[in-house]
């Protein structure tokens, strides 16, 4: 274990070395060589929806009827409605303030507020990818990681199923999507993306997605007033430590999630594991028949 922190701890150290003299670079050439026009690639658009519109029909009705082809026959209509609401509950506070809290600038634990109620988000804004330059429409981004979000916390009701009252089944599901899904979003898939690393006046959108608006201000005008390439390299050096500092922790350590594995798979599976030790075991168990319908 001990050899496995020492690699990840060097690991994300060389990241961020790296990283920071690519920012090093960028700062100190002429701004027509470090900029290039951010692109929307249709094709990638198109994927991500349809990908969003199969995570959706994956949990309803997918995992609805699944898990409710799994309990008894008076329970199914209960498991059902548990589904359907933790899917439309999750959908509502997501715009409210789940994606603000895990997709935006803040700690490396938890985002801010800067986009309640998806402020600021509109048909121009984009949601930054691993590739430079390379963007999706940050309203596709929204719905995507939405449907994450509600399948996730909708997992963890077949761990409890015919255990706990609707009302008890509402109030965990608000209380852990606040969390404990927010917040592991935000540590392992939070941060501002390549383009944020280049500190100019041009790419001010993503630098102000990075450190946050008056940040950004401070930054370029720090790098507007330096007078030679050794002052300019420190406020880069500075402005690639604050970046790397407003990264998801775990991302920081080089997590590297593609698949949910870490947010959606083994967060959920731990929530189920204690909810059932919690909860303990069906009244009846062992003496009537648990027979799914």
């Amino acid at each position: 274990m001990r050899d496995i922190a020492m690699t990840l701890s060097e690991f994300s150290r060389r990241k961020a070395a790296l990283l920071g003299s690519g920012l090093l670079l960028a700062g100190l050439l002429p701004a027509g060589t470090a900029e290039a026009a951010a692109t929307v690639n249709k094709g990638d658009t198109t994927w991500m929806l349809i990908a969003t519109i199969l995570v959706i029909l994956m949990t309803i009705p997918g995992l609805a009827l699944f898990y409710g082809g799994l309990v008894r026959s008076k329970n199914v209509l209960s498991v059902l409605t548990q589904v359907f609401l933790c899917f439309s509950m999750v959908a509502i506070l997501w715009v409210i303030y789940g994606y603000s809290v895990a997709f935006t600038n803040g700690t490396q634990f938890f985002g801010g507020l800067s986009k309640f109620f998806l402020a600021h988000v509109d048909t121009s804004t984009m949601a930054a990818t691993f590739s430079k330059e390379t963007y999706l429409p940050e309203y596709t981004y929204v719905i995507f990681q939405l449907t994450f979000a509600a399948i996730t916390p909708a997992l963890i009701i077949g761990a409890f199923a015919e255990r706990m009252k609707f009302s008890a089944v509402l109030l965990f599901l608000l209380l852990w999507f606040t969390f404990a899904y927010l917040p592991m979003a935000h540590m392992v898939w939070w941060w501002a993306g390549p383009d944020a690393y280049t500190l100019s006046a041009a790419n001010i959108d993503a630098v102000k997605a990075a450190v946050g608006d008056q940040a950004a201000t401070d930054f370029l005008a720090k790098l507007a007033a330096a007078t030679n390439d050794a002052a300019k390299a420190t406020v880069l050096a500075d402005y690639a430590s604050a970046v790397n500092a407003s990264n998801g922790w775990l991302f920081n350590w080089g997590a590297i999630d593609f698949a949910g594995g870490t947010v959606v798979h083994i967060n959920a599976g731990i929530a189920g594991l204690v909810c059932c030790l919690v909860l303990g075991k069906r009244v009846g168990y062992g003496k009537d028949s648990m027979a799914p319908h």
